[in-house]
Formats: C-alpha cells, sequence, structure tokens
C-alpha cells in the first residue's frame, strides 16, 4: 500500500487520545476497556509516558495492583518523525496501537490502525463516534422518560 508513502506517523496520529493518570489502578484499566473502542491504555506521569496496557497484560492481576506496572514501552511505542509507510507494515498483523512520544518518553498522541489494516483512525473519526455514542444515551434517556438529559 503505497499512499502512506512520504508520511510521518505525526502526521497521522491521534492528537488528543484517552489517558490515565500514573496512580490509576489495574480495576480503573478494566474499566476503560469496557469501551469497545479502546484497546490501550496510555498511562502517563504528567506529560511523560510511563506505560502502554494492552487487556492481555491484565490478566491474572490484583485490581489495585498500579495499572503502569502491569504495561511496557518496549514494541509499542513510535517517534512522531517515523516512517508511516514502513510503521504501517511492521504493525499489519501484529499491533493495531503504537503510542506516540518525542525524545523525552513524553506522549504527544496515539498511532491507531483501523480494523481493516488499510488506515489509520483520525481525530475526525473519534469525534464523529463520542458524537455518536452521546446520541444514543440521549435517545436512550429519553426513551426510558429522563427527559431532563
Amino acid at each position: 500500500m503505497t499512499r502512506f508513502g512520504g508520511a510521518t506517523v505525526a502526521e497521522a496520529m491521534l492528537h488528543a487520545p484517552k489517558l490515565l493518570d500514573h496512580t490509576a489502578t489495574v480495576t480503573q484499566v478494566r474499566e476503560l476497556f469496557r469501551d469497545d473502542h479502546v484497546h490501550v491504555a496510555l498511562v502517563v506521569a504528567g506529560a511523560v509516558l510511563v506505560s502502554v496496557v494492552e487487556w492481555p497484560d491484565l490478566t491474572g492481576l490484583p485490581g489495585g495492583m498500579p495499572a503502569w506496572r502491569a504495561g511496557r514501552l518496549t514494541g509499542r511505542v513510535v517517534g512522531p518523525e517515523a516512517d508511516l509507510l514502513a510503521t504501517w507494515q511492521a504493525m499489519r498483523g501484529r499491533r493495531r496501537r503504537l503510542a506516540v512520544v518525542d525524545g523525552d518518553g513524553g506522549l504527544l498522541g496515539l498511532l491507531c490502525l483501523k480494523r481493516s489494516g488499510l488506515g489509520f483512525c483520525s481525530d475526525a473519526d473519534v469525534a464523529a463516534r463520542a458524537r455518536s455514542q452521546e446520541k444514543h444515551a440521549r435517545d436512550t434517556a429519553v426513551q426510558a422518560g429522563k427527559t431532563d438529559l
């Protein structure tokens, strides 16, 4: 696929991914994963990424454990200047999410491969999904007679 040729990871990353503070617990990550569109938990201390946690990382861990201890950075991060085509080729069939970090470990965004594997999620995609979820919640509340929303 050549449509990514010449582009960088920074051009395709999500700019405002969901974050968890470094004090978050395994239970809080499990709660975050209840949203079927969330596939990684980005755990930060201030602006610095300290861990990327995936669902399998949580297997058998106690709920009160600090979430950052469950994940890792190795193999789960990429720099913003990385070639998008090469990154896409490396991700296909292996990993759908990579945290984008600067040279000091500062979190810049999230590179999110679409389920089809043929493109990357965009900020506009995420915003549209959020609007759709909000509308569904409002419609459900109205149908249940909770019209004060």
